[in-house]
């Protein structure tokens, strides 16, 4: 599990925690051979990633927008925990995600939502995405105000995108204001395709997978040391990047550069996606 950060063209992993499985919890001989505590227990993803959150907050970190796959946005109580803590976020959820739609008195799928008739006569906006890992993308879009939950006032939004060139649809969610535009919400959302690249170069680069040990401790130390090299070779990459020329648009933390606009209408301290 690593919470990770993009801004332009600074991208860097914060955190990280060890996921332990159902099936280890239940063998704590087995744990107790690994060198895992007895207090480290069993914890959903979704759980450890809002203690991630807590603990950049703790450090300091606020956000201009959250974003992470539907393996967190389809779980609608890690949404509300996200809204009672007043992140801002968007979302991607699977196309099976229940919410009810606007004006409807039963829930649906997301896929659902945007079938009906009124909605599927809406014509989609096209946006023209940059990748910094790949070519320009072009993505259409429309949105529905959804729940997700049982409070009867739609509070949120349900985005879906579809690939002009590869007919691929995504889903998202979001809690942001109304005044926050489709374009805006889109580029906060795709953030993770940078995110999952500083992934892969921790994975490929650093050797964040490549560890071989047996032990908790020693793993632990081993995610420890991969996060502080990570941390060095982005703000080296950055204080590098700082003493190009002009043309170079785009690139730098907060302060030095453009990044994903903020979905919370605001500026933070330690910015980022």
């Amino acid at each position: 599990m690593h919470l990770a950060v993009a801004r332009g063209r600074f991208q860097a992993m914060l955190d990280g925690a060890l996921y332990l499985p159902k099936s280890w919890d239940a063998d704590r001989e087995r744990c107790r051979e690994a060198d895992i505590p007895d207090a480290v227990v069993y914890r959903p993803k979704s759980r450890i990633a809002l203690e991630l959150l807590a603990r950049a907050e703790v450090n300091g970190w606020s956000f201009d927008g959250l974003t992470f796959d539907e393996g967190y946005g389809g779980k609608p109580d890690f949404l509300r925990k996200l809204d009672g803590a007043g992140a801002r976020w968007v979302g991607e959820v699977p196309s099976t995600f229940s919410c009810r739609p606007r004006g409807s008195p039963r829930a649906m799928s997301a896929a659902a939502a945007f079938a009906r008739p009124d909605v599927k006569r809406r014509r989609a906006k096209a946006f023209r995405l940059v990748q910094q890992t790949g070519p320009d993308a072009v993505w259409q879009a429309k949105a529905v105000d959804v729940t997700p939950g049982d409070d009867p006032r739609p509070m949120h939004r349900l985005i879906v995108a579809r690939n002009r060139e590869t007919g691929e649809v995504k889903y998202f969610v979001t809690n942001a204001a109304k005044s926050v535009g489709l374009r805006r919400l889109l580029e906060v959302g795709f953030t993770r395709w940078h995110v999952e690249h500083v992934f892969r170069v921790a994975k490929t680069e650093i050797g964040l997978t490549h560890f071989e040990g047996r032990s908790y401790v020693s793993l632990k130390r081993h995610l420890a040391l991969c996060l502080v090299m990570m941390a060095f070779v982005a703000l080296h990459a950055e204080r590098l990047r700082g003493g190009k020329p002009g043309g170079d648009a785009g690139a730098g933390v907060p302060g030095t550069g453009v990044g994903v606009p903020a979905v919370s209408g605001s500026a933070s301290r330690h910015a980022g996606n």
